[in-house]
């Protein structure tokens, strides 16, 4: 998945179990931010707090509500659509987040200059500020039309539509439904 956006709000995924979620603890936290620190602007010793976990967690339903939004007239991820905040305040929860930890390009010169985005606040802020600032950029882009509700049987992802005829986000998820389809039609 290209965009970082799309990676955090696949914290929530199914599997044969049923649902799974990547941020349901501290050190599921931490190695989801740890493997997307750079993106994120975190060192690799970064170490999630139980508080952290938790306005992450917060700050994806969030982002959830917002991409459930943006597929309108498809249904939502049936993931947890019936229990993501109200619009008004996922908009809200989104915006102020990317607010606490602003960024700005900062320019350095070891050897040659290279341009680099500097934040404020502390790795909390600064990890929540970057997920919301990349789930606006995402949402006011143009890939936002593209964006999709995987319909396949038991999965519960968002995915950018790369093909005009691409109904599914996986190839795996495909092969289901083509099969859950035959299944129907010719069980009778």
């Amino acid at each position: 998945m290209p965009f970082l956006s799309l990676e955090f709000v696949s914290t929530v995924r199914a599997d044969r179990s049923g649902p799974v979620d990547t941020l349901s603890s501290v050190g599921g936290m931490t190695a989801w931010a740890r493997e997307h620190a750079a993106e994120l602007g975190l060192d690799e010793s970064f170490t999630a707090s139980e508080e952290l976990r938790r306005e992450t967690v917060r700050l994806r339903q969030a982002v959830r509500a917002l991409f459930a939004r943006a597929v309108t007239p498809e249904p939502p991820s049936r993931a947890d659509a019936a229990d993501l905040p109200a619009f008004e305040e996922a908009l809200a929860l989104v915006n102020a987040t990317a607010l606490a930890a602003p960024t700005a390009p900062q320019l350095r010169w070891t050897g040659a200059p290279t341009l680099v985005t500097a934040s404020t606040g502390d790795e909390s802020a600064r990890l929540r500020g970057r997920l919301a600032a990349g789930a606006a950029e995402f949402l006011a882009g143009p890939e936002r039309a593209l964006l999709r509700t995987c319909q396949a049987p038991r999965c519960v992802l968002y995915f950018v539509k790369e093909h005009p005829r691409q109904e599914w986000c996986s190839t795996a998820c495909g092969n289901r439904a083509r099969a859950a389809r035959h299944y129907r039609e010719h069980r009778k």
